[in-house]
Protein backbone atom coordinates (compact mmCIF):
# COMPACT_ATOMS: atom_id res chain seq x y z
CA UNK A 1 0.00 0.00 0.00
CA UNK A 2 2.90 2.40 0.83
CA UNK A 3 4.46 1.65 -2.54
CA UNK A 4 1.23 2.63 -4.28
CA UNK A 5 1.07 5.95 -2.41
CA UNK A 6 4.76 6.59 -3.11
CA UNK A 7 4.22 5.90 -6.83
CA UNK A 8 1.19 8.20 -6.92
CA UNK A 9 3.17 11.02 -5.30
CA UNK A 10 6.52 10.57 -7.03
CA UNK A 11 5.48 9.39 -10.48
CA UNK A 12 1.86 10.47 -11.04
CA UNK A 13 1.98 9.87 -14.82
CA UNK A 14 3.15 6.27 -14.42
CA UNK A 15 0.60 5.74 -11.66
CA UNK A 16 -2.17 7.06 -13.94
CA UNK A 17 -1.13 4.77 -16.80
CA UNK A 18 -1.14 1.75 -14.51
CA UNK A 19 -4.51 2.79 -13.14
CA UNK A 20 -5.95 3.00 -16.67
CA UNK A 21 -4.48 -0.41 -17.51
CA UNK A 22 -6.08 -1.89 -14.41
CA UNK A 23 -9.44 -0.33 -15.29
CA UNK A 24 -9.24 -1.73 -18.83
CA UNK A 25 -8.39 -5.19 -17.50
CA UNK A 26 -11.27 -5.03 -15.03
CA UNK A 27 -13.72 -4.01 -17.73
CA UNK A 28 -12.50 -6.82 -20.00
CA UNK A 29 -12.97 -9.39 -17.24
CA UNK A 30 -16.44 -8.04 -16.43
CA UNK A 31 -17.41 -8.11 -20.11
CA UNK A 32 -16.26 -11.73 -20.44
CA UNK A 33 -18.12 -12.70 -17.27
CA UNK A 34 -21.28 -11.08 -18.59
CA UNK A 35 -20.89 -12.83 -21.95
CA UNK A 36 -20.43 -16.17 -20.19
CA UNK A 37 -23.49 -15.54 -17.99
CA UNK A 38 -25.62 -14.76 -21.05
CA UNK A 39 -24.51 -17.93 -22.81
CA UNK A 40 -25.04 -20.00 -19.67
CA UNK A 41 -28.52 -18.57 -19.09
CA UNK A 42 -29.43 -19.41 -22.69
CA UNK A 43 -28.19 -22.97 -22.24
CA UNK A 44 -30.14 -23.43 -19.00
CA UNK A 45 -33.33 -22.15 -20.64
CA UNK A 46 -32.96 -24.34 -23.74
CA UNK A 47 -31.94 -27.43 -21.76
CA UNK A 48 -35.10 -26.95 -19.73
CA UNK A 49 -37.17 -27.02 -22.93
CA UNK A 50 -35.30 -30.09 -24.22
CA UNK A 51 -35.69 -31.91 -20.92
CA UNK A 52 -39.36 -32.58 -21.58
CA UNK A 53 -38.29 -34.58 -24.65
CA UNK A 54 -36.37 -37.08 -22.54
CA UNK A 55 -38.78 -37.52 -19.70
CA UNK A 56 -38.23 -34.82 -17.07
CA UNK A 57 -39.99 -31.54 -16.32
CA UNK A 58 -38.64 -28.13 -17.35
CA UNK A 59 -37.51 -27.04 -13.87
CA UNK A 60 -35.74 -30.32 -13.22
CA UNK A 61 -33.87 -29.99 -16.52
CA UNK A 62 -32.95 -26.37 -15.78
CA UNK A 63 -31.52 -27.33 -12.39
CA UNK A 64 -29.53 -30.08 -14.06
CA UNK A 65 -28.19 -27.62 -16.66
CA UNK A 66 -27.30 -25.09 -13.95
CA UNK A 67 -25.35 -27.64 -11.91
CA UNK A 68 -23.78 -29.18 -15.01
CA UNK A 69 -22.27 -25.81 -15.99
CA UNK A 70 -21.45 -24.57 -12.49
CA UNK A 71 -17.71 -24.41 -11.68
CA UNK A 72 -18.42 -25.69 -8.16
CA UNK A 73 -21.16 -27.44 -6.19
CA UNK A 74 -24.20 -25.29 -5.33
CA UNK A 75 -26.57 -25.20 -2.35
CA UNK A 76 -30.36 -25.34 -2.54
CA UNK A 77 -30.46 -21.59 -1.77
CA UNK A 78 -28.11 -20.83 -4.65
CA UNK A 79 -30.21 -22.92 -7.04
CA UNK A 80 -33.34 -21.07 -5.85
CA UNK A 81 -31.68 -17.69 -6.38
CA UNK A 82 -30.27 -18.50 -9.83
CA UNK A 83 -33.52 -19.92 -11.23
CA UNK A 84 -35.93 -17.83 -9.14
CA UNK A 85 -37.89 -20.83 -7.90
CA UNK A 86 -39.40 -21.74 -4.53
CA UNK A 87 -37.63 -23.85 -1.91
CA UNK A 88 -40.20 -26.63 -2.29
CA UNK A 89 -39.76 -26.69 -6.06
CA UNK A 90 -35.97 -26.72 -5.76
CA UNK A 91 -35.96 -29.42 -3.06
CA UNK A 92 -38.36 -31.72 -4.94
CA UNK A 93 -36.45 -31.52 -8.22
CA UNK A 94 -33.02 -31.84 -6.61
CA UNK A 95 -34.24 -34.97 -4.84
CA UNK A 96 -35.54 -36.39 -8.14
CA UNK A 97 -32.28 -35.61 -9.94
CA UNK A 98 -30.37 -37.45 -7.20
CA UNK A 99 -32.74 -40.41 -7.66
CA UNK A 100 -32.02 -40.41 -11.40
CA UNK A 101 -28.28 -40.35 -10.70
CA UNK A 102 -27.72 -37.15 -12.69
CA UNK A 103 -26.54 -35.19 -9.63
CA UNK A 104 -25.13 -36.10 -6.24
CA UNK A 105 -25.15 -34.52 -2.81
CA UNK A 106 -21.78 -33.28 -1.56
CA UNK A 107 -20.78 -32.76 2.07
CA UNK A 108 -18.24 -30.03 2.75
CA UNK A 109 -16.22 -29.93 5.94
CA UNK A 110 -17.48 -27.32 8.37
CA UNK A 111 -20.68 -26.73 6.38
CA UNK A 112 -24.14 -27.62 7.63
CA UNK A 113 -25.66 -26.89 4.23
CA UNK A 114 -26.00 -29.59 1.61
CA UNK A 115 -24.27 -29.00 -1.72
CA UNK A 116 -25.08 -30.55 -5.08
CA UNK A 117 -22.93 -31.24 -8.13
CA UNK A 118 -23.87 -32.75 -11.49
CA UNK A 119 -22.40 -35.58 -13.50
CA UNK A 120 -20.54 -33.79 -16.31
CA UNK A 121 -19.41 -36.68 -18.49
CA UNK A 122 -21.64 -36.62 -21.58
CA UNK A 123 -21.63 -40.39 -22.15
CA UNK A 124 -22.49 -41.04 -18.51
CA UNK A 125 -25.40 -38.59 -18.77
CA UNK A 126 -26.67 -40.41 -21.87
CA UNK A 127 -26.49 -43.84 -20.25
CA UNK A 128 -28.24 -42.59 -17.10
CA UNK A 129 -31.08 -41.03 -19.10
CA UNK A 130 -31.39 -44.16 -21.28
CA UNK A 131 -31.51 -46.40 -18.19
CA UNK A 132 -34.12 -44.30 -16.42
CA UNK A 133 -36.32 -43.92 -19.50
CA UNK A 134 -36.23 -47.68 -19.96
CA UNK A 135 -37.23 -48.27 -16.33
CA UNK A 136 -39.97 -45.64 -16.33
CA UNK A 137 -41.37 -45.96 -19.86
CA UNK A 138 -40.16 -48.94 -21.90
CA UNK A 139 -40.45 -51.65 -19.23
CA UNK A 140 -44.05 -50.70 -18.26
CA UNK A 141 -45.02 -50.53 -21.96
CA UNK A 142 -43.42 -53.94 -22.59
CA UNK A 143 -45.30 -55.42 -19.63
CA UNK A 144 -48.64 -54.11 -20.99
CA UNK A 145 -47.95 -55.49 -24.49
CA UNK A 146 -46.99 -58.87 -23.06
CA UNK A 147 -50.12 -58.99 -20.90
CA UNK A 148 -52.37 -58.06 -23.86
CA UNK A 149 -50.74 -60.72 -26.03
CA UNK A 150 -51.21 -63.38 -23.34
CA UNK A 151 -54.86 -62.45 -22.80
CA UNK A 152 -55.67 -62.56 -26.52
CA UNK A 153 -53.65 -65.69 -27.34
CA UNK A 154 -56.66 -68.05 -27.24
CA UNK A 155 -59.11 -65.83 -29.14
CA UNK A 156 -59.87 -67.50 -32.48
CA UNK A 157 -61.94 -64.80 -34.20
CA UNK A 158 -60.36 -62.87 -37.08
CA UNK A 159 -60.24 -59.68 -35.01
CA UNK A 160 -58.81 -61.56 -32.05
CA UNK A 161 -56.07 -63.18 -34.14
CA UNK A 162 -55.20 -59.83 -35.76
CA UNK A 163 -55.05 -58.15 -32.34
CA UNK A 164 -52.78 -60.89 -30.96
CA UNK A 165 -50.41 -60.63 -33.92
CA UNK A 166 -50.25 -56.84 -33.53
CA UNK A 167 -49.45 -57.12 -29.81
CA UNK A 168 -46.74 -59.74 -30.44
CA UNK A 169 -45.17 -57.63 -33.19
CA UNK A 170 -45.10 -54.58 -30.92
CA UNK A 171 -43.78 -56.64 -28.01
CA UNK A 172 -40.94 -58.02 -30.14
CA UNK A 173 -40.03 -54.59 -31.51
CA UNK A 174 -40.06 -52.84 -28.11
CA UNK A 175 -38.11 -55.75 -26.61
CA UNK A 176 -35.52 -55.49 -29.39
CA UNK A 177 -35.23 -51.73 -28.91
CA UNK A 178 -34.80 -52.25 -25.17
CA UNK A 179 -32.06 -54.85 -25.70
CA UNK A 180 -30.24 -52.59 -28.16
CA UNK A 181 -30.44 -49.70 -25.69
CA UNK A 182 -28.92 -51.90 -22.98
CA UNK A 183 -26.16 -53.04 -25.31
CA UNK A 184 -25.24 -49.54 -26.44
CA UNK A 185 -25.41 -48.11 -22.91
CA UNK A 186 -23.04 -50.81 -21.63
CA UNK A 187 -20.44 -49.98 -24.28
CA UNK A 188 -17.57 -47.61 -23.78
CA UNK A 189 -17.97 -44.24 -25.46
CA UNK A 190 -15.52 -44.93 -28.28
CA UNK A 191 -17.04 -48.29 -29.23
CA UNK A 192 -20.54 -46.83 -29.25
CA UNK A 193 -19.44 -44.01 -31.58
CA UNK A 194 -17.81 -46.55 -33.93
CA UNK A 195 -20.99 -48.64 -33.99
CA UNK A 196 -23.13 -45.58 -34.68
CA UNK A 197 -20.77 -44.55 -37.50
CA UNK A 198 -21.10 -47.99 -39.11
CA UNK A 199 -24.88 -47.93 -38.86
CA UNK A 200 -25.10 -44.45 -40.38
CA UNK A 201 -22.56 -45.01 -43.16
Amino acid sequence: MRQIFRLALCEPELFYLRFLSFQYLLKSVNAEDEKLKTARDEFVAQWGALGTQWGINRTMAQIHALLMTAPQALTTDEVMEELEISRGNAHTNLKELVAWGLIRAVVKKGERREFFEAEKDVWSIFTIVARERKRREIEPALAILKKCAEESHDIKTDNGVAFYKQMKALEEFVGFASSMSDRISSMKHGLAIQLAAKLLS
